[in-house]
């Protein structure tokens, strides 16, 4: 298959150029700034206003499969995620069972390999015991380890001294964490439970997954990178206050700890708790205006190193119980590309800066095999976005198995038009092709 990209403007390594680009089977194999060769293509697509970008690396998601397939699975977000421009995702060990065994986590790759439209990766999980299976994790086929530093779905939550100082100790790979103190937590949700005896309020859940729960564990997570020069990232920082830990004073590819930012923390804050209530509580929590610009300006200045979703969809029943019953999480993957772009459309980021912290960088931070770049010889995962046409986000356009999103009812600046996946064509202006199927991602660590 021969499919040419014509007339578009590439969004790739800090630069904007008008050029064709030619996908033939799996790969890029031309960049044509002066216009592609006369010749037979099996499909030609026009891009002339719009814009082409690397396929989107999300680090961190959850599709629910297997155990709790009634919020999603592998086929339903992954088929949401290609609509929204991400072309490959890496998926948290937290489902049922827990992926804290290499057995476990093969399953996963097994049914992934069956059902994903999108190329995958799945962590290994950690827990306060299973040190011997984590040590066994294969750097060049596993994206990372995932310690819950916070509590967590089942037996994941990792609060053992000892056991943290293994896993920091001996892992081969990048050490990804969930930074927020339980036992700061705890507190907190029992003295709301005392203050507001008639029941907690969604705007408290700031209040309660505080501040300083995410600022002791972060600080405790680097403490301990830094102790045994662990590869450390950490995901979803919240607060301004947890910022300090990270440098942008060095480049990039010689950090030991990086940090991530998540959509709904840039694009919320607690003032939308008002409209959006427990249909915008995660771990950790939305917080203030404050908080939100300043992670904005991180993105900006290379404090945060990478943008993810860290999707976690639950149905709307479980969302619309009261405070205490209702889990954390929510539903972003086809909506996170869309969000950036009406964030760049207000000004906040530059495209060259969205493909950077959602391509570029996750593809160097994971050493992801040829993915994450615009580049002859890398396989071909595209994204065709128009900044003039906007998404409505409606419930009959939603492609998540949970049926709602937080976005719902707004309408934002950008839209994206077509996605390849390893060269197939798996998202054409609405229609998706569910015959594709997505690759294992493969890492070039030793």
């Amino acid at each position: 298959m021969k499919i040419l990209i014509k007339n578009g403007t590439l969004v790739n390594e800090n630069s904007l150029l008008k050029a064709d680009l030619l996908i033939e089977d799996e790969f890029i194999t031309g960049i044509y700034p002066q216009g592609a060769p006369e010749q037979t293509y099996n499909k030609v697509v026009d891009a002339t206003g719009k814009h082409i970008l690397p396929g989107l690396i999300d680090d961190q998601v959850h599709f629910r499969e297997p155990g709790l397939t009634h919020k999603g699975d592998l086929f339903t977000e992954s088929k949401a995620a290609v609509a929204g421009g991400i072309t490959s995702f890496m998926e948290m060990p937290n489902t049922v069972p827990s992926a804290v065994t290499q057995e476990l986590l093969e399953q996963k790759y097994v049914r992934a390999s069956e059902v994903s439209l999108a190329n995958y990766s799945f962590y290994m999980g950690t827990t306060n015991r299973n040190i011997d299976e984590v040590v066994k994790a294969n750097p060049n086929t596993i994206c990372g380890i995932k310690i819950f530093m916070g509590s967590s779905t089942g037996d994941m939550l990792v609060d053992d001294p000892s056991a943290l100082q293994a896993i920091f100790r001996d892992s081969k790979l990048l050490v990804a964490v969930h930074c927020e103190d339980d036992p700061m937590i705890k507190a907190n949700l029992s003295a709301f439970k005392t203050r507001y005896s008639g029941g907690i309020l969604p705007h408290h859940h700031a209040d309660i997954r505080s501040r300083e729960a995410c600022l002791k564990s972060s600080a405790f997570a680097v403490e301990l990178a830094s102790k045994y020069n662990t590869r450390l990232h950490i995901l979803h920082i919240s607060t301004r206050d947890e910022l300090a830990l990270f440098s942008n004073k060095i480049p990039f590819s010689e950090k030991r700890i990086t940090a991530e930012a998540c959509i709904h923390h840039l694009f919320f804050s607690d003032k939308d708790y008002a409209t959006k209530g427990n249909l915008i509580k995660w771990n950790p929590a939305v917080k203030t205006e404050a908080d939100r610009e300043a992670l904005i300006e991180a993105v900006n200045n290379n404090t945060i190193d990478v943008i993810a979703t860290d999707h976690a969809p639950h149905t709307l029943e479980e969302k619309s119980r009261p405070y205490e019953n209702c889990p954390s999480g929510g539903p972003l993957v086809q909506h996170a590309l869309p969000a950036l772009l009406h964030m760049c459309r207000e000004g906040k980021f530059t495209l060259e800066k969205i493909v950077e912290k959602t391509a570029h960088l996750p593809a160097e931070m994971f050493a992801v095999d040829r993915r994450g770049y615009l580049r002859k010889g890398y396989y071909a995962d595209v994204v065709v976005v128009d900044l003039n046409q906007t998404t409505q986000v409606e419930k009959n356009n939603l492609l998540y198995k949970c049926g709602w999103s937080p976005f719902e009812g707004m309408e934002l600046q950008g839209k994206v038009l077509h996605t390849f996946v390893n060269g197939n064509h798996v998202f054409n202006q609405g229609e998706i092709n569910q015959t594709v199927r997505g690759k294992r991602l493969l890492f070039h660590r030793i």
